[in-house]
């Protein structure tokens, strides 16, 4: 049926590279009319595109010229000229799709077809591969093509400093590691001022090794993380302090909104009890906010009804289901603030500060491509998750490479016995041999037994990209044997030494089989690049990961009947088939367990582009006064509307309860009476409401000044929001890991996850509302104001030399256990140290 449908409509990715063989048609047209420009009129083309561009004129109207004058440049910097499928390759990148390219066609290369076009805008390129050693080495190599063409170049390495960043940033293309550019957006969020970001808006990102950075690093999410400015002892310290206050005298609560708050003599037997001089100047508001969440720990939270204490740990009771809520914890230091008074160990581990997935980071940018020799096993990932399609591109010649079957053996010994023979074989006749093994522990057993036949060799070990690019480079070299994982030196061509093709190219052995056939496919294309000669070929036993998985006792019970011994193999094409069918299977389970992190990755990606967007205009506006009003009247709407219940009759409104709330919150004493409420419907109530808060709010600002209020506004408001958003995400990974035990009760885990996830960051504005409020109403302001860190969390080397403990940047995947050494480098264990 499939060959009928081809054979009437075409092949889809046929007729993609028939269309664009016509544009690559224009390009050679205009190669006679370029090669005679001189270099200064060439490199005047750029001048004359942005010009162009500026007039109405758009990138694909430009592009055959563009992409013309690249190859033109490349002629005269590096001597290569771009062959046409490489201008296919190129075009299929600007059109924000991945080509797949087999190894040795020049990716490299092709991509600077796309990058020159689109950096024409002025609105920033960034190339993103996968180590610091690629960045160098394809932006000094690359680099001269562009620069040749008067555009700028950066790079965008680990250590840099923040000038430097600037600097890199602002080119018109900037290189740097997938690692690097999530990193700086974490970062740039996390500033105290607009000057201090790095990044411009993320406009078009073209990654080399697509598949490496999409999905083998999907499920790794990116973390800052970082101590707190919080103390375990604070949280003891303050509960003591509450504990001896008396109800009415010390303290008022307001049942309707659960909130509790200290009386003036409250207040003052705080400042007393912590020697201090104003319990609401902005250097104690760490302090004030510690007292505040111990006085809801001891007078609203109730053990046994709110929460319960079993095995020594606070768990939360719903209060509608009644049932306990396994992975949650109350946020904003509530949660240690029970523990405090129930006088358990506190919990106050190194919290995240800031996180985001490769996922959502990439499908930011307004336009993504990305390049790579393997991408059709994985093509329905990169469409469904990034909208990108694969579209695959010929080689510039036919491909000769022998891909031979699988060879399979019933033991591990009777393998690798078989491959060092075939070694010592090929060796022998001078044929450059590249072993592949999917561990260390494997490449070294291949290299002991080789240096037993006195066979010389070099084993590589993903650890040092440099050398590791270079031995790999050398590795078709006449009688040169490499062992090397899968991995390594990738994105290094392999070119033939002399001699070399009379022998059989390079011939490629693998170990054994990866789950991802993608992952063998690399392995194999490391041989016959550019039509050169190759072959390859995988050795199995039944001893393998993947054979053990799927389907081994079936072939080992055939095995055993026909007398098979350890070094006898089956050579069969149907066992071939029958690996890639499991690896389908693995590869489907993969990519299900990277969809379900990502729906759930989406629930906290919308939460944080809404902080991180209303962060930014905080950041970029001179005046934040209405904004603050805003939240201003958020939380007199919620006093009112809590107070004043709308099944309540007028005579049954607390309006004793609203006074007091008022009073705390926002309003001086003598600015508000219960006659003042009194009569008045609810809309008017708030109106009054927010007529005296304004009046208010421009006598502070008329004794402050202006600048200095608007500085105190920024201070507060950032502070509010870096706090508040640093518990909430911790807040929801808690929810995350004990979310699945919700499928126990019937539940979607998933769905529970989105709603309580809502209403978690529901309350978490809220309680920025309610700090904003309280402290631009009531705290005391010092001339000397400074905006400050909530948690230092800079990215820091794991390597680092001993000294003052770091905030640490890793990968979810490196979780360090609580004796672990800190990877800080201290010296100290994990929990002596970033794990207190």
């Amino acid at each position: 049926m499939l060959g009928l449908v081809k054979k009437i409509f075409g092949d889809a990715n046929e007729r993609e590279i028939k269309r664009l063989s016509k544009t690559v048609e224009e390009i050679n047209a205009l190669e006679p009319k370029i090669s005679q420009l001189t270099d200064e009129q060439l490199r005047a083309k750029t001048d004359e595109f942005r010009s162009r561009l500026d007039q109405g004129e758009d990138l694909d109207d430009i592009l055959p010229e563009a992409f013309a004058v690249v190859r033109e440049a490349s002629k005269r910097t590096l001597n290569k000229r771009h062959f046409d499928v490489q201008l296919i390759g190129g075009m299929v990148l600007h059109n924000g799709k991945i080509p797949e390219m087999k190894t040795g066609e020049g990716k490299t290369l092709v991509g600077t077809l796309a990058v020159y076009l689109n950096a024409l805008q002025g609105k920033g390129v960034h190339v993103v591969t996968v180590n610091d050693y690629l960045v160098t080495r394809d932006s000094a190599e690359m680099g001269q093509i562009y620069e040749f063409l008067g555009m700028t170049v950066g790079r965008n390495l680990n250590g840099l400093s923040h000038e430097e960043k600037q600097q890199a940033y602002a080119c018109d293309i900037t290189y740097g590691t997938n690692n690097e550019f999530g990193f700086d957006y974490l970062r740039d969020n996390m500033v105290l001022y607009k000057e201090q970001m790095v990044q411009r808006s993320l406009n078009y990102a073209l990654i080399d090794e697509v598949d490496s950075i999409l999905i083998d690093e999907a499920r790794t999410p990116l973390i800052i993380s970082g101590q707190a400015q919080k103390s375990t002892e604070l949280y003891y310290a303050a509960d003591r302090f509450v504990s001896k206050l008396k109800d009415t005298e010390d303290f008022t609560i307001d049942v309707k909104m659960r909130t509790v708050a200290l009386t003036e003599q409250g207040v003052t037997k705080a400042e007393r009890a912590f020697n201090i001089d104003n319990l609401f100047s902005h250097e104690h508001v760490t302090l004030n906010h510690h007292v505040q969440q111990a006085l809801r720990a001891r007078f609203i939270m109730r053990r046994d009804v709110d929460y319960v204490v079993q095995d020594d740990e606070v768990l939360i009771v719903d209060e509608f289901t009644g049932r306990l809520m396994a992975g949650r914890r109350y946020s904003d230091g509530l949660h240690q603030a029970i523990e405090a008074k129930e006088q358990l160990e506190v919990q106050n581990e190194s919290m995240t500060l800031a996180t985001i997935t490769f996922q959502n980071y990439f499908r930011m940018y307004r336009k993504l491509a990305g390049m790579t020799g393997t991408a059709k096993t994985e093509e329905e990932e990169f469409k469904r998750i990034y909208g990108l399609e694969v579209v695959q591109v010929p080689t510039n010649r036919p491909m000769i490479r022998e891909d031979k079957a699988d060879v399979v053996y019933k033991s591990e010994n009777g393998k690798y016995r078989a491959v060092v023979d075939e070694i010592v074989e090929r060796h022998k006749t001078g044929q450059p041999v590249l072993v592949g093994t999917v561990s260390i522990e494997n490449s070294e057993r291949v290299a002991d037994m080789l240096k037993k036949k006195g066979v010389p060799h070099q084993v590589l070990n993903a650890k040092y990209h440099a050398e590791e690019a270079a031995i790999i480079a050398n590795a078709g070299q006449k009688g040169t044997v490499t062992i090397a994982t899968n991995m390594a030196g990738r994105g290094t061509d392999i070119v033939l030494g002399e001699g070399v093709a009379d022998v059989g190219g390079l011939h490629i052995m693998g170990t054994e089989r990866h789950e991802s056939r993608r992952i063998d496919n690399q392995l194999r294309g490391r041989s016959g690049r550019q039509g050169d000669p190759g072959s390859s070929q995988f050795y199995l036993s039944m001893q393998d990961e993947l054979m053990r998985r799927f389907g081994a006792d079936n072939i080992m019970g055939m095995m055993e009947r026909l007398g098979f011994d350890e070094d006898s193999p089956i050579e069969s094409r149907m066992i071939t088939r029958a690996i890639e069918s499991a690896q389908k299977r693995v590869e489907g389970s993969n990519f299900d367990t990277r969809r379900i992190v990502l729906q759930y990755d989406d629930v906290i990606n919308l939460q944080r582009e809404k902080i991180y967007g209303d962060r930014r205009e905080i950041l970029a506006s001179d005046n934040i006064r209405e904004i603050v009003l805003g939240m201003v009247r958020s939380v007199v709407n919620r006093a009112v509307d809590s107070h004043c219940s709308d099944s309540d009759v007028p005579e049954d409104w607390d309006f004793e309860g609203l006074l007091t709330y008022a009073h705390t919150n926002f309003l001086p004493e003598e600015r508000l009476s219960k006659d003042d409420l009194w009569g008045k419907e609810k809309e008017e109530m708030i109106e009054m409401l927010m007529e005296r808060i304004e009046k208010y709010y421009d006598e502070r600002e008329e004794g402050l000044g202006s600048e200095t209020m608007r500085e105190f506004e920024k201070v507060v408001v950032l502070r509010a929001v870096d706090s508040k958003w640093m518990d909430h995400i911790d807040a929801m990974d808690h929810l995350r890991q004990g979310i699945h035990l919700r499928a126990y009760g019937g539940n979607d885990p998933l769905r529970e996850y989105q709603f309580e996830g809502h209403n978690m960051f529901l309350s978490m504005i809220e309680r920025i509302e309610d700090e904003v409020t309280l402290y631009i109403m009531k705290a005391h302001v010092e001339s000397n104001l400074k905006r400050e860190a909530v948690a230092e969390g800079q990215a820091v080397d794991t390597k680092a030399e001993a000294g003052p403990k770091k905030p640490v940047t890793r990968s979810a995947e490196q979780r360090v256990g609580r004796n672990d050494p800190c990877p800080c480098g201290s010296g100290k264990k994990y929990k002596q140290c970033h794990g207190q």
